[in-house]
């Protein structure tokens, strides 16, 4: 089966690229291989390869037009009309199947007479649940001004977009109801995969707390700051993004960023910490579980994906709003040897990247079989 994995940037390293390698380990796409040994190969309006540290160098990858536009690494976000037109661009003629992973434009590829699914991370944010995003970009008023008027056109474009897949997997309940709404599209659920081989318990813990996040309003970290400026209690945050700079202005000594880090670093910091805390509405909330995997209860905002991720009590604790009042409680009534390690492994390995892959595959099995007799 020649499958066509499509993707919409690899310009960052998040949970998406962790699902997109998980389906290369399902189906080889190396690029030194020969055409008949191939299985895949990638499909992606951008590619940076410092951004994502190489980590998808050696693999067959076809790459947009867009990406060698002047600019357009620098301010993807300037470019988001030009990009169904990217997406639209990409020919299967030489494959069985396309799968997308998809949290904006992957899903809009045009398959035609080819079996598509579309693994959905959740439909697009900044057109159905984020409406104020755009707001928060520092960008010149004119340019907000220009991208408002866009916005109507992408949005009709992106429902157009997804009644084209055959099938859709949602990769939690919570993105399953999304897709329902905005889309009127039925999937099925297939959670995102944690590696527990990988993702495990490592030295003892420590006296600080840990987040790790994409630096951006919607992630809500200024909440987890404001609370432990507040408390005074050590705290150590992961990531990059556009609010990195606001969010070290607002935060006091007690508190350490420290940027992106490698996977190594990051089991350590998961390990180590007292409680991993999370203050996003998110999609479904595998770091979550890949801080259960490595012995460290969370303590995450009851909201989204956390509902289904977090065993109150057992794996993690809740708050109730995305508030620093609502997060310095839960703080105040934490405490870390209340936790089973054991029992908080027992509930990551059911997000293993072997129970994932094998599901994806019978899945898509499944479906092209049916495909292919006639029957969808």
């Amino acid at each position: 089966m020649k499958i066509a994995l499509v993707h919409e940037f690899l310009n960052q390293l998040g949970g998406a690229e962790r699902v997109l390698e998980n389906f290369l380990e399902i189906w080889p796409a190396y690029a030194k291989a020969s055409a008949s040994e191939l299985d895949a190969t990638v499909h992606v309006i951008l590619y940076d390869k410092d951004k994502t540290l190489g980590r998808f160098e050696e693999y067959k990858k076809r790459i947009s037009w867009l990406n060698a536009l002047p600019g357009v690494k620098r301010h993807p976000r300037l470019f988001l009309i030009l990009m169904p037109g990217a997406i639209e661009g990409f020919e299967f003629d030489d494959y069985d199947v396309v799968l997308s992973d998809s949290s904006s434009f992957a899903k809009g590829a045009n398959a035609r007479n080819k079996l598509h699914i579309c693994y959905c991370h959740t439909p697009t944010r900044f057109l159905w649940t984020e409406p104020e995003y755009l707001d928060y970009q520092e960008y010149p008023a004119l340019l907000k001004f220009f991208g408002h008027l866009v916005l109507p056109r992408l949005k009709r474009w992106d429902y157009q977009a997804a009644q084209k897949p055959n099938f859709f997997i949602a990769n939690s309940s919570n993105v399953q109801h999304r897709i329902k709404n905005y889309y009127k599209r039925d999937s099925v659920v297939i959670y995102p995969p944690v590696d527990t081989d990988f993702f495990k318990p490592l030295g003892e813990k420590k006296n600080y707390f840990f987040t790790a996040s994409r630096l951006e309003p919607y992630k809500k970290v200024e909440a987890i700051i404001e609370a432990f400026n507040r408390l005074g209690w050590p705290l150590k945050i992961a990531g990059k993004g556009t609010h990195m700079e606001k969010l070290k202005q607002i935060s006091k000594p007690n508190i350490e960023f420290l940027g992106r880090v490698l996977d190594e670093d990051l089991r350590r910091l998961y390990s180590e910490a007292r409680a991993f805390v999370f203050a996003a509405e998110e999609d479904a909330g595998i770091v979550l579980i890949e801080a259960n995997a490595c012995g460290t209860p969370v303590i995450a905002f009851k909201a989204g994906g956390a509902k289904e991720m977090v065993k109150e009590n057992i794996t993690g604790m809740f708050f109730n709003e995305q508030t620093a009042d609502s997060l310095m409680e839960a703080l105040k009534n934490f405490d870390v040897t209340k936790f089973d390690p054991l029992k908080l492994r027992e509930h990551a390995e059911k997000f293993s990247k072997k129970f994932f892959q094998q599901k994806i595959k019978n899945f898509v099995d499944e479906k092209y079989l049916e495909f292919q007799k006639g029957k969808l």
